[in-house]
């Protein structure tokens, strides 16, 4: 059972269908006619000007931020936001930028008067403050949501200090579902926004950019300096296209099996588990006594058969397409004897 992450999902029979069949170009010379249609679908699913498809997230924020900032530059992000804690350092290496943590709440959510307290004085000694990245869903939060009102809020103070606002939105897909709105309504505050296909909507590879079209014309170009300019890239974009027209809906699912996860780890005295933090398709949790490392513990469950990754003092699992529903009572049980034996 490969609970590691929702990267691990593989394309479906309908992808791999789409992929052989792709009609394809050079993208970089802007003639592949199957990635033109997915950045026009993209587009207009979260409801921006203009997309670019990119090899991965990563790319895709280092982009964002290379259109938003100089160097010397400073962006301001919550203490546990993915491109600033797990993108390899980009944004102070590759773009030139330093990076300002400021708290989240408990539930993974940015506040306009934390990020206030972020934003350098405007005088020689200080970094320029021109960025904002808000990151929806909140990974090492929970999978927790961020609501329209909540980027809103962000987005008018952004606009007040004349800062861009980049949405993380890896897994907004499952955002958007868990709350009941379109994916656009979500991002539609921010000035620009980048989601994947690869991840719980099972896409191989790639990920989306998407803002205003002079926005997205810069990013074009920064994605062609990072290396990132595809040739016959109509095959990957072909089961991208796909992800975005059957696999959003089916979302639900993952987070219904997270729920079913939660619920029967709850049940465990040997865990601790905030059962109000399981919002879509993640599921952490600890050994309440403490006496075994979270690694120690992923290695033990990953020997029984259940893969998982350690996080700080957690244990992550996500649940995702290629995750049966009947396998859940059974990596609960294998879970809570693991639990009981290193407790």
């Amino acid at each position: 059972m490969d609970l590691r992450s929702d990267t691990v999902t593989r394309p479906t029979p309908e992808m791999r269908r789409a992929m052989a069949e792709a009609e394809v170009g050079d993208d970089v010379a802007g003639d592949d006619p199957t990635v033109n249609r997915l950045e026009a679908t993209a587009a207009e699913f979260i409801g921006k000007e203009a997309a670019l498809f990119v090899p991965s997230g990563t790319m895709g924020n280092l982009c964002a931020i290379l259109v938003a900032t100089r160097p010397g530059d400073a962006l301001v992000c919550g203490h546990l936001t993915h491109s600033a804690e797990y993108e390899g350092g980009a944004p102070a290496a590759v773009a030139g930028v330093s990076v300002r943590f400021v708290p989240l709440t408990p539930d993974g959510v940015l506040l306009p008067e934390h990020v206030q307290s972020g934003i350098t004085p405007d005088n020689v000694h200080h970094p320029r403050t021109t960025l904002v990245i808000l990151e929806n869903t909140n990974n090492r939060a929970g999978g927790t949501c961020t609501t329209r009102a909540q980027t809103e809020a962000l987005a008018d103070l952004c606009r007040s200090r004349r800062l861009w606002l980049h949405l993380d939105g890896a897994r907004i897909c499952n955002s958007a579902v868990r709350q009941g709105v379109p994916p656009a309504e979500l991002a539609a505050p921010a000035d620009s926004v980048m989601f994947c296909l690869s991840k719980g909507l099972c896409a191989p590879v790639g990920s989306i950019l998407a803002g205003s079209a002079a926005f997205i014309s810069e990013a074009r170009r920064k994605r062609k300096m990072l290396g990132g300019g595809m040739r016959q890239a109509g095959v990957l974009a072909a089961a991208g296209l796909v992800a975005l027209t059957r696999m959003v809906d089916r979302l639900a699912e993952d987070h219904e099996k997270a729920t079913r996860l939660a619920d029967g780890l709850a049940e465990c005295p040997a865990l601790e588990l905030n059962r109000a933090l399981v919002q879509t398709n993640m599921v952490y949790f600890a050994l309440r006594s403490k006496r075994a490392a979270a690694e120690t513990m992923a290695a033990a469950l990953s020997a029984r058969g259940v893969l998982c990754y350690a996080a700080g003092d957690r244990i992550r699992l996500v649940t995702h397409h290629d995750v049966p529903v009947e396998h859940i009572p059974l990596a609960i049980e294998r879970i809570r004897r693991c639990a009981e034996e290193l407790a």
